[in-house]
This record gives structure tokens, C-alpha cells and sequence, in this order.
């Protein structure tokens, strides 16, 4: 068995998030980067710390950090692969600590995004700037993401890996931006690349072909035996733009159950595979899109069995019919549904509804002056959230109310200048009015 490892790098909370038409609350990022804490997932892509309404809850979850509060799981920012960026970066979040850039290296990207304004070389060199800016910065961590890589010419991204390499870049992410990979090609591809340029890689497949699983596992596989370590990108319940990215539990379960991994490929030993039946009911709810019955090990369907011959084959020895045990994934713990008399609390609850909720959560208040701090703090929560607030969202608030409210945040930029600032000054000074509805 090789010494190298296969890692896993969530990404629900940078790229799950760019689900069209969907999105998480600040508070439920926050949240998710704690259930992957306490899950020991190794690394969790927790936003973009150029963009203006990340930054408090940037911030905040690096004061968790600071605070011991998340302990195993690195948060890392992604962001362009251009020196400005990273500058900002790093203004913006200064106790950044681990970092991904990203530049186009295929063809078509590089003359279909940058109109012609670009060469390939131009795009190595930009990486390296931005790679010697983070080093400069004190980044612990700089991964160089080739997005569009599995369209990308195979000697060059050798080639801008090595060089991202030489400036200090740490870990090169190979990125099937299209999702058009497949297990077969993706072994060849990441073999040779792993081979040639001798530093862990990131595997990052999105499932336009269903296969996003399947091929980070073989892209993992495919790294071990080239001599580096491997590094999955997932999002929990496979969210992500178009159809998604590569399910957490999915590639977890890949790793660790499948005929050709068990017991041949070591994983990040910190992961606890019982938290993820928890993890994943919690970004269902968050997103507000249910887990489909037939989801692998964390659908209503898993281990459930309705034929006469499945049926009985379970009873008699649930190895029969069932892979590994619904324990393992911290399932099993009977569901409690309220069907009588129900007190919840929200946006416009009051204080002994609230103290209710509480009080059947076993947490006191000393005295009231902190339980209507907190009081307001839920309330905020629910305006923020729009969803009953969980267990979970409760009692970050009650233990960590000072994060809690700098999380719950967002300062709106807007300082008009120029022709916006000329309209709204003869708005303001004009009588006429726009219909807007």
C-alpha cells in the first residue's frame, strides 16, 4: 500500500453555492464549515474573499479558526489567478492562510474568454505573479487551478504546473469544468501529469455525464500510483452549476468500499464517515432541495428493501443485499416529528416562546439582558435565513452570538459616483416618478 493519501477538499461553499438559482445564507456556510470540522474533511473552499458581501462571514469563520472552534478542516479562498486579485485578497481576509487561483489553460478558453488579448504563455505568466504575490502574502497553502483542464493540450498544463511549481504553488488542480471526462481518459490524463511534475493534485469533475464520482476517484487513484498525494474536491449532495459536482458521501463511500480502493488506498485518517448522514440532511434543508430516494447511501431508499426475495435475504443477513451498514453513516436514530402543540421562534417571536425553544435544548439564560441579546440575534437569523432555524443554528448563536451577528452582516457597497450619482441627484431633485411594478 502507498504512503500517500487521498484528501478531500469540499467545495459546497464556493462552488456548490453557484447553483443556479439556488444559494446558502451566511449562517448555513458557516454552519456546513463547522459539520465539515467535525467531520475532520480535510479542507473546505469557504468563499471568495474579493467579493464585497463574503467578507464579514470570511472573516468571522477565521475568528472561529483563531478561536480553536474549527480545528481540523483549512479554509482556503479561491480566486483569479492574476497578482491584483490576490492583493485584494488578502486586504480584504488578511488571516487568509490557504489559497486556489484559477486561469483557463484550454484553447478554446483562452481565445473564447480573453478574445485573442492573451496567449498561452501570458496565462503561465500571470499564475506565476500570482503565486510569488500569495507566498509574499504569507499564504501557507497556494494551489494553481487549470480550469478547463480535461480540454486543455496535456504537455502544456505539464508545463504551467511546473512553472507554478518553481513559484512556490503548492498543489495543481485539475479542473473538468465541462464535466465531459471519463474514468478511462481521466486515469491516463492525471497519470502522466502526476508523473511529470511530482506535486499532489486536486481532482475536480462536475457530473454533466453522471460520472463526476467515478472519475475523482480514478483521477485520486490515478495520482497515488504516479507518487503524489490526491486531493478530491466534492460538494455535499453533489451540488453544483449545471448538474453538479462530485457528491462528498459518494466519493468517501468510492474510496473506502469500492472492490479496487478497500483497503489498498489510504484516506485522510482525521475523517469521521458517521457524520455524514447529518451533514447531508443539513444541506438539504439549507438549499431547500431534498436528498432524491435513490441517492447513494444517504436517500430515504438506501437500505430500504420491498421484494420478496431482497426482503428476505436481508432479514436472514443484511450483507446479503446491503454494501456496508447504515451505522457507519450515523443513520439509524429514530426521526421525532412534533404532531401536537408546537412553540418555535423566528423574526417575530417573542420572549417566552424563545425561552421554550431553549429551555428544550438545556440551555439557560444567567440573565435578561443575554437571554433578549440573543432573542434579537435568532430573530435576525430567521430574516436572514428565511427557514425555521435549526438545532444546530441555535446553538452557534447561543455559544458564539458575537460571530453569529458578524456572519449575519453584510454591508452593502455603494458609493455613487459618476453618472449613477448624477441620476439619483436629479432624482431627488425631480418630481417624476418610475413605475416599477
Amino acid at each position: 500500500m502507498s504512503d500517500n493519501r487521498i484528501y478531500f477538499v469540499d467545495v459546497t461553499n464556493r462552488d456548490g453555492v453557484q447553483t443556479s438559482r439556488l444559494g446558502l445564507a451566511k449562517l448555513q456556510k458557516t454552519i456546513i464549515n463547522l459539520m465539515l470540522d467535525s467531520m475532520g474533511i480535510t479542507q473546505s473552499e469557504f468563499g471568495f474573499p474579493t467579493t464585497k458581501h463574503e467578507l464579514n462571514y470570511l472573516n468571522a469563520n477565521l475568528e472561529l479558526v483563531e478561536q480553536g472552534v474549527i480545528k481540523t478542516t483549512k479554509l482556503s479562498g479561491w480566486m483569479r489567478g492574476i497578482a491584483a486579485d490576490v492583493e485584494e485578497s488578502f486586504k480584504n481576509v488578511p488571516q487568509l492562510k490557504y489559497v486556489n487561483l484559477s486561469q483557463s489553460t484550454s484553447e478554446q478558453m483562452i481565445n473564447g474568454k480573453y478574445m485573442g488579448k492573451k496567449t498561452p504563455d501570458d496565462i503561465i505568466k500571470m499564475t506565476k505573479e500570482a503565486v510569488e504575490c500569495a507566498a509574499d502574502k504569507g499564504a501557507k497553502i497556494i494551489g494553481v487551478n487549470a480550469e478547463d483542464a480535461s480540454r486543455s493540450d496535456l504537455d502544456y498544463l505539464i508545463k504551467y504546473a511546473k512553472e507554478a511549481k518553481k513559484s512556490g504553488a503548492h498543489r495543481f488542480r485539475y479542473c473538468d469544468t465541462l464535466g465531459g471526462e471519463d474514468p478511462l481518459t481521466t486515469y491516463d490524463r492525471i497519470y502522466k501529469i502526476a508523473k511529470e511534475i511530482q506535486m499532489p493534485v486536486e481532482l475536480h469533475f462536475h457530473n454533466d455525464l453522471g460520472m463526476a464520482a467515478a472519475c475523482s476517484i480514478i483521477g485520486a487513484k490515478a495520482a497515488i500510483d504516479a507518487g503524489v498525494d490526491a486531493y478530491i474536491n466534492t460538494a455535499i449532495n453533489g451540488m453544483g452549476e449545471r448538474a453538479g459536482n462530485a457528491d462528498l458521501v459518494s466519493c468517501l463511500l468510492g474510496c473506502l468500499k469500492s472492490a479496487g480502493f478497500r483497503g489498498k488506498y489510504k484516506i485522510d485518517e482525521n475523517i469521521k464517515l458517521d457524520r455524514a448522514w447529518r451533514i447531508a440532511k443539513y444541506t438539504a434543508y439549507a438549499f431547500g432541495v431534498p436528498i432524491p430516494m435513490n441517492q447513494p447511501a444517504v436517500g430515504d431508499n438506501a437500505f430500504a428493501h420491498e421484494s420478496g426475495i431482497h426482503a428476505d435475504g436481508a432479514l436472514k443477513d443484511r450483507r446479503n443485499y446491503e454494501l456496508y451498514d447504515f451505522e457507519e453513516l450515523g443513520r439509524g436514530e429514530p426521526e421525532i416529528i412534533e404532531t401536537g402543540r408546537m412553540i418555535t421562534t423566528g423574526e417575530y417571536g417573542g420572549i417566552k416562546g424563545f425561552r421554550n425553544v431553549y429551555n428544550n435544548l438545556e440551555l439557560e439564560f444567567k440573565d435578561e439582558h443575554e437571554a433578549r441579546n440573543i432573542l434579537e440575534l435568532v430573530r435576525y437569523a430567521n430574516v436572514h435565513t428565511q427557514k425555521p432555524l435549526t438545532t444546530s443554528e441555535l446553538k452557534f448563536i447561543y455559544y458564539y452570538p458575537d460571530i453569529a451577528a458578524k456572519v449575519m452582516t453584510v454591508s452593502p457597497y455603494y458609493e455613487p459616483i459618476g453618472a449613477i450619482k448624477e441620476r439619483v441627484e436629479a432624482q431627488k431633485a425631480s418630481s417624476e416618478k418610475y413605475s416599477i411594478i
